[in-house]
């Protein structure tokens, strides 16, 4: 009885806390249908028949970008970056543990520390370094990213491969299998809960971020990522902000990362559930 309970009153504090989350956004969709007075004056009411504009936010906001040329460069950023960041850490913290040596710990802090170097040290010179090595472009890009984002990675690989029975990869090779092809064929279906992990928080951070792009790519050839074209969109020329298309083009940003992640949270329990393995 004392169990049913507590377990009653953590759901209802876990409900609790997720609608504090969810709020925001919630209020977010609302404002990207409704007039831009009544979201100056009326933040957080639901749309009447009078603030109620239909779907003219969002188009007026799509006619303002480039917003099918923005969603491409974001998807090709976004997605070069995160299968570039999953295969070379994933690859690269294997390869550290399996090793080992002190010459391997060094480098497996190094990656560590890596995460504790704030980006501001370093965003003075990534312009001009990316810019003497031809990485101002949405397909080179993906290389700045395996640097930024390699620390953290590198340390979730590392430590599931520590859970990895080692007699799996010797059995393998025993049966002909070179490193290589043993990682691919054997460690790496192992790691498919870490790979979706990863992977969902790396996507979700290149997706939205706009400083990092901003400082590297080249503008001046068009490439603007979702978050620059609508930083860059959402004020006329008096200096206006254009609430309601800047409100939908937010809601149709985030609308594919959520989507990600909702399909991606499945993948990871039944990754967690069917990836244990005892040697």
């Amino acid at each position: 009885m004392i169990e049913r309970k507590r377990n009653r009153w953590l759901t209802a504090l876990f409900s609790a806390i997720c609608a504090v989350y969810i709020f925001p956004l919630v209020v977010l969709l609302f404002n990207s249908f409704k007039t831009k007075e009544a979201i100056t004056s009326q933040v957080f009411a639901f749309p009447t028949a009078q603030s109620f504009v239909g779907f003219e936010n969002y188009l007026r906001g799509i006619r303002s970008i480039d917003f099918f040329s923005s969603v491409g460069y974001s998807l090709v950023v976004t997605l070069g970056s995160v299968a570039l960041i999953l295969i070379c850490t994933s690859m690269c913290a294997w390869y550290l543990n399996r090793v080992g040596g002190r010459l391997c710990k060094g480098i497996y802090y190094l990656f560590v520390f890596s995460m504790a170097v704030p980006f501001q040290m370093v965003m003075f010179t990534l312009p001009y370094l990316a810019d003497r090595l031809g990485l101002t472009s949405p397909w080179a890009i993906p290389l700045v990213y395996l640097g930024f984002g390699a620390g953290l990675a590198v340390f979730m690989f590392n430590g599931f491969v520590k859970s990895i029975p080692i007699s799996i990869e010797e059995a393998a090779m025993i049966d002909g299998c070179n490193p290589l092809s043993t990682f691919f064929r054997v460690v790496l279906p192992i790691m498919k809960p870490t790979y979706i992990s990863v992977a969902i928080l790396q996507t979700m951070w290149i997706w939205n971020d706009y400083l990092l792009p901003t400082l590297v790519l080249d503008k001046t050839k068009g490439y603007y990522t979702i978050p620059m074209a609508i930083q860059s969109a959402v004020t006329d020329s008096y200096g206006t902000v254009d609430y309601g298309a800047f409100m939908a083009l937010l809601v149709l940003a985030i609308i594919p990362i959520v989507v990600f992640y909702v399909l991606a949270q499945k993948q990871i329990i039944k990754g967690v559930i069917s990836g244990a393995v005892k040697g």
